[in-house]
């Protein structure tokens, strides 16, 4: 097997283990998504190759980033996006899914650029513009409930 073999295959297992370490290591942790919704009424969702579900795109914020720093930098790596204007900070969740220790901010980003569609890689194995109305059926439940927020009303909860 080639070192690049040994790599990709090696990939998921580091990430899991340095996950497990940042959940115990870090005091608290933080995390952004974006709801990011173009002209015609759809949100950009992404499917990873580590974690079941279609999810908004987003990530950790990282020691010295500041969120936008963060937003800014999950949306280019995910989605090949630019925000052009200020993104709107939506609401602050609680993530106890991924430990007692970490929360979400949600913006939401209507102004943008897309120069060209991600090239779907290791991380990010697909993506796309969907109707809230005709999501992908493994969209996961928190996914859907922000979405449901951000463009249907829906009451804000706390909880991821």
């Amino acid at each position: 097997m080639t070192l690049a073999g040994l790599r990709a295959r090696a990939e998921p297992y580091v990430r899991r283990v340095l996950h497990f370490y940042w959940r115990f290591a870090r005091g608290l942790t933080v995390g952004v998504r974006a709801a990011v919704i173009d002209g015609e009424g759809r949100v950009f969702l992404i499917r990873h190759s580590y974690v079941a579900g279609w999810h908004l795109p987003g990530g950790g914020v990282e020691v010295g980033e500041t969120v936008l720093d963060a937003l800014a930098r999950e949306l280019r790596e995910e989605g090949n996006i630019e925000c052009t204007a200020a993104p709107e900070l939506f609401s602050v969740y609680f993530n106890s899914r991924a430990s007692r220790r970490d929360h979400v901010a949600l913006f939401v980003v209507r102004n943008f650029r897309q120069p060209a569609p991600p090239v779907p890689g290791r991380e990010i194995v697909a993506h796309g513009f969907f109707a809230p109305d005709d999501l992908p059926p493994e969209t996961t439940l928190s996914t859907r409930a922000r979405i449901a927020e951000v463009l249907q009303g829906a009451k804000v909860t706390e909880l991821w």
